[in-house]
């Protein structure tokens, strides 16, 4: 049978159709939509990110790992109609769904670290890590975005230039940018010149070199201190007294001239006050100390020459009000036993470290 002779017959058939239909009254009946086609939970998900994607939504597919976008990808591929009975049955069940959840969980084993952070140890956070690195599935470089940029700056400076610049090609702009910028002149100039020669490197290279420095950086034993040895060194100093701080320089330099000059940068005592704090911030910091403790503290540091300085640097930066009824105390005050004076001294240095955790006023560097 050719096509012109199925033509007639399919208007006929259409014709007949409608015919039956027809109630007495010669008005047709309103066909029964088609009940709802059965669908995979793929086909379902496939669905529902068409569905979206076509109302403009923008979604993170990208943070899927790859199996799953691939998987997706290859079930969009393969649909092809859904009528709207199937379309409004399973955007119905994806928002039963949606209100029937109670708690989410982060997915993968960087966000549970996150959550449980501080609850577990250090060393089954490190050996979850390495498990979940081996897994073929994971993507070192989610882990690798994951990380704080002090844990990042040592493996960039030992590194290669190649590798150096494909980590800065697979990492965040902005991190790339803040990473660069720590980098010394020289080696940062190559990296950068690096980046333009990555061009063609394959992805399972790319996944390989991730997944080497996420084992590079899980080797290494947790640290006990949060500081380094000369920040803690130099914070203990900060508030010992001035014979024992010298005392213990003097050993330093006889033992380790270099560590030395590396703690001398770190202290910062009531000398330093001038130099390294912001005149604008000195109103912050009397405030967080007592009237007294100031008072002996600045009568302390009158009588001691290389002190005064920081004592008129505090009373010229505070309302002229304020600073003469400081200065009569002063007087009144009279001498201060030495102990007195470096125990308050060392109450004025407390709050500038208390308003220096807090945000509340920014140090001077030794440079500035």
């Amino acid at each position: 049978m050719t096509g012109d002779q199925i033509a007639p017959l399919g208007a006929q058939g259409r014709g007949a159709s409608l015919a039956q239909s027809s109630k007495p009254g010669g008005s047709p009946t309103v066909p029964r939509p088609a009940p709802p086609r059965p669908l995979t939970p793929r086909e379902k998900a496939a669905v529902i990110v068409r569905f979206l994607l076509s109302e403009g939504a923008v979604l993170p597919l990208a943070k899927l790992p790859d199996h799953m976008q691939a998987a997706l990808t290859e079930q969009i591929g393969q649909m092809r109609l859904v009528d709207r009975t199937t379309l409004a049955q399973v955007v119905e069940e994806f928002l039963n769904e949606l209100e029937q959840v109670g708690l989410a969980f982060p997915g993968g084993i960087e966000g549970a670290l996150q959550v449980m952070d501080g609850h577990i140890s250090a060393n089954a956070a490190s050996r979850l890590r390495r498990l979940a690195g081996a897994s073929a599935k994971a993507d070192p470089w989610d882990r690798l975005t994951a990380l704080p940029l002090d844990r990042l700056i040592p493996v960039l400076e030992e590194e290669s230039i190649e590798v150096a610049a494909v980590m800065l090609s697979k990492l965040p702009v902005a991190r790339s940018a803040e990473l660069l910028g720590k980098l010394p002149g020289e080696k940062a100039r190559r990296v950068a010149y690096a980046v333009s020669l990555t061009g063609n490197v394959d992805p399972e290279t790319v996944r390989r070199i991730g997944a080497s420095l996420v084992t590079q950086l899980d080797a290494q034993p947790p640290r006990a201190f949060d500081n380094g040895p000369v920040e803690r060194v130099g914070a203990i100093l900060n508030v010992s007294g001035a014979q024992t701080r010298d005392e213990v320089l003097a050993g330093l330099e006889a033992e380790d001239a270099a560590f030395a000059a590396e703690v001398r940068k770190a202290i910062f005592t009531f000398v330093h006050l001038p130099a390294r704090v912001v005149a604008r911030d000195v109103p912050k910091i009397i405030r967080l100390v007592d009237q007294p403790v100031l008072i002996t503290a600045l009568t302390a540091a009158q009588a001691n020459g290389e002190q005064a300085a920081a004592a008129e640097f505090l009373l010229a930066n505070m309302s002229q009000r304020m600073a003469q009824t400081l200065r009569e105390d002063m007087a009144a005050r009279g001498k201060v036993k030495d102990k007195e004076g470096e125990a308050a001294m060392s109450a004025v240095i407390t709050a500038v470290r208390q308003l220096e955790a807090a945000g509340e006023l920014v140090l001077n560097s030794e440079e500035e």
